[in-house]
């Protein structure tokens, strides 16, 4: 047995979350990132390609928030309750999930994407997938636990923005003399965009109490 296999047999086995939770917060920010590039993308086929790659990304996460699931039922020791290892990696895969349903909705119905509402919601969503990136960094060593609760604090108030747009964009197309199957197919896209940052919520509480409970 060489020497690095002998360190890591004496290496502590609950670091592997940190790690795991860490590429699922990468993953999120690059499929936040090409979500709005692919939003702002003139010319239509590239933004189809966009969309579509989110596919191979959201399986990605799938196979990292798998090896979450099996770790935690291979270590005795985990660095926080075991139910709150579950439930951040479900509401961390829930926020791939609908991005990728988003994306799938868009390309699946041949849904326009020029508008200010579908705009809007991006920002809100990148902003707050990049606030939960910083978050789940910190939890490694929870050394900076004001970063993690500024962080939340963020993520709480995007997730209110997302609430007040969903309500815009429902006044504006109920409103409006947008033919119907298109309406019906906008409502659709911003209510699961509305989800997205329902998610990112989702997860910043289970982020803040986690810190409650080891701060």
């Amino acid at each position: 047995m060489g020497f690095t296999s002998i360190i890591k047999l004496f290496m502590p086995k609950d670091r592997v979350f940190y790690t795991l939770f860490e590429e699922v917060a990468v993953i999120l920010t690059e499929m936040a990132n090409i979500f709005s590039q692919a939003i702002t993308e003139a010319d239509e086929s590239k933004r189809i390609s966009l969309l579509k790659s989110l596919e191979d990304l959201e399986h990605k996460n799938d196979d990292v928030t798998h090896r979450i699931y099996v770790e935690l039922g291979k270590n005795f020791i985990t660095p926080f309750d075991r139910e709150d290892i579950h439930s951040l990696a479900t509401s961390l895969d829930d926020i791939a999930d609908y991005i990728w349903g988003a994306a799938k909705k868009i390309t699946n119905y041949s849904i326009a994407t020029d508008d200010k509402i579908t705009a809007s919601f991006v920002v809100v969503i990148t902003k707050s997938v990049a606030a939960l990136n910083k978050a789940v960094r910190e939890l490694r060593n929870m050394k900076d636990l004001r970063a993690i609760t500024e962080s939340c604090v963020i993520i709480n108030s995007l997730e209110n923005e997302g609430d007040d747009l969903l309500d815009k964009a429902m006044m504006e197309l109920f409103g409006s003399q947008i033919d119907p199957i298109e309406l019906i197919k906008r409502k659709d896209l911003y209510e699961i965009l509305e989800i997205v940052t329902d998610k990112c919520e989702d997860a910043a509480n289970v982020i803040e109490s986690i810190i409650v409970k080891y701060s």
